[in-house]
């Protein structure tokens, strides 16, 4: 039998946090990529929450969660997180991100590392100068709202090459439009973290494991955001960590294979060492 998900919100000095939470056990805390929000784990939840409590938050930013009133950085993220920890009465949980999400899962493993059992980090792209720079002129501007309402479809057929159904891709324009009109905030925040995010990584103690969906590193070198071959600046100042690479995962692998991934992510969390 399923355990139920349910929707909570934490009051917060800079505004409301909305998270996802679900099942008993040992906590699992999951952070989505951008612009995504905690729906970005839907398929995953159920799955962990038969074995352990799973918990999903959407960033601030993003989703159901307000606005920040500022610019935020990977630590601010880190913060909020650690944050939701503490009013679940969780003083260790085990965190999985993906893309921005694994940016501020690293960033939690290395700023609190007394708060962490293990870590799985998803496609943590190495983006360097060239990329940083390519990222950012993306983003810029972040979404805008245009009066002939041509972003609506623009949004539409921004994934078409690789999402594989109408009703996730759905998903997906919904959570885009909730950062229409404001600036992408992880975008930034990641824009200014990743070329200092190898030196944090590298303090990274706690068993590690990556993921990396190879479809999605190839879109990146397509994008020009990242090259292939730079991915593994992660398992290299995160000597002691384990790397399982999907061959047909997608930026959307969370949602497509979550049979595939939470038997790998289960595999890792239940082993003793």
């Amino acid at each position: 039998m399923n355990q139920p998900i349910k929707r909570a919100f934490l009051d917060t000095d800079d505004g409301q946090i909305l998270y996802r939470i679900g099942g008993e056990g040992e906590p699992l805390l999951l952070m989505h990529m951008n612009p995504r929000s905690s729906d970005e784990f839907r398929e995953l939840m159920p799955i962990f929450a038969e074995n352990r409590q799973v918990i999903a938050m959407d960033l601030m930013g993003f989703g159901d969660s307000d606005k920040p009133p500022r610019l935020y950085t990977i630590a601010d993220y880190a913060k909020t997180a650690i944050a939701l920890l503490d009013e679940l009465g969780i003083q260790k949980a085990s965190i999985m991100g993906n893309h921005t999400g694994a940016f501020v899962a690293g960033e939690m493993a290395a700023a609190y590392p007394d708060r962490l059992n293990k870590l799985i980090l998803g496609n943590v792209a190495g983006f360097g100068e060239a990329g940083k720079a390519r990222l950012m002129q993306l983003f810029e501007r972040g979404f805008q709202i245009q009066a002939d309402g041509s972003h609506l479809m623009k949004r539409w057929q921004a994934r078409s090459r690789y999402v594989g159904s109408a009703e996730l891709n759905h998903r997906w324009v919904l959570d885009d439009f909730k950062c229409f009109g404001y600036p992408l905030y992880a975008v930034w925040a990641v824009a200014d973290y990743c070329l200092e995010a190898e030196a944090r990584f590298r303090t990274i103690a706690c068993p590690t494991l990556i993921l990396w969906g190879l479809d999605d590193v190839e879109e990146f070198e397509r994008l020009g955001l990242a090259k292939m071959e730079n991915r593994h600046f992660v398992s290299r100042v995160i000597p002691h960590s384990r790397v399982v690479e999907f061959e047909k995962g997608t930026i959307c692998m969370m949602n497509q294979m979550p049979e595939e991934i939470s038997k790998v992510a289960i595999e890792f969390l239940n082993n003793s060492q």
